[in-house]
């Protein structure tokens, strides 16, 4: 009985702190909007940004940026893009650990999209495996359907990636919004329910110029 109660207490430990974490990690977006234009929060021109200068900015001003960027057009999110996740925020470590881990095969390199239909298309994501040579190679999978509608995070246009109808688990509510920088980067959040959903995303970058459509990899 004194093992038991002593799970107890370390799981309802771990459940409080889990809690407030979460509580600091959203505390530090930082609030609404504040109306800077995407130029001055990165402090560039925009066409000369570069994932450098969002690399430098906290975790508010990660924020504010993507509140500041404008949707793609849907037909201009085609092939395959570099991807990399942004490490701020009290939770970072944690968020970057199950993008690499158990968000795939293997760790996380890219996304990719093609607009199959006017205003619908769907996509994958990149993962660096060991090939059956033992040299590196590239997993694609994760499926996920992409359009463009409303944020779930601020109601302003984003291009959507929805991964529920062909995947299980946390992935199932999965859904990642993008907006463009440039036409050589992009800001993305993603979230789960698992995580909090649209309150606790997670921030991360798309690098281009994307390179060509290859598909999913073979029965996936």
């Amino acid at each position: 009985m004194k093992a038991i109660k002593w799970i107890l207490i370390v799981l309802g430990a771990v459940l409080v702190c889990n809690i407030l974490l979460t509580g600091v990690n959203i505390l530090q977006k930082g609030g609404a909007y504040k109306g800077a234009s995407v130029a001055d929060i990165l402090g560039v021109p925009v066409e000369k940004a570069t994932a450098a200068d969002i690399e430098r900015l906290d975790k508010a001003a990660v924020f504010q940026l993507f509140y500041a960027a404008k949707a793609p057009a849907f037909t201009a999110m085609k092939g395959e893009y570099r991807a990399q996740t942004l490490s701020v925020g009290i939770m970072a470590a944690g968020a970057d650990f199950f993008t690499h881990h158990f968000f795939g095969p293997g760790h996380w390199e890219g996304k990719a999209f093609f607009p199959f239909e006017k205003e619908k298309g769907w996509g994958y994501n990149l993962f660096k495996i060991a090939g059956p040579d033992g040299k590196e190679a590239l997993a694609r999978t994760r499926k996920m359907n992409t359009f463009v509608g409303p944020s779930l995070i601020d109601g302003k246009p984003s291009f959507h990636l929805d991964y529920s109808p062909y995947n299980g688990g946390a992935v199932h509510s999965m859904r990642d919004e993008i907006r463009v920088i440039n036409e050589r980067l992009y800001i993305g959040m993603g979230h789960m329910a698992l995580g909090g959903g649209s309150i606790n995303p997670a921030p991360f970058l798309l690098i281009g110029p994307s390179g060509k459509w290859i598909g999913l990899d073979s029965g996936k």
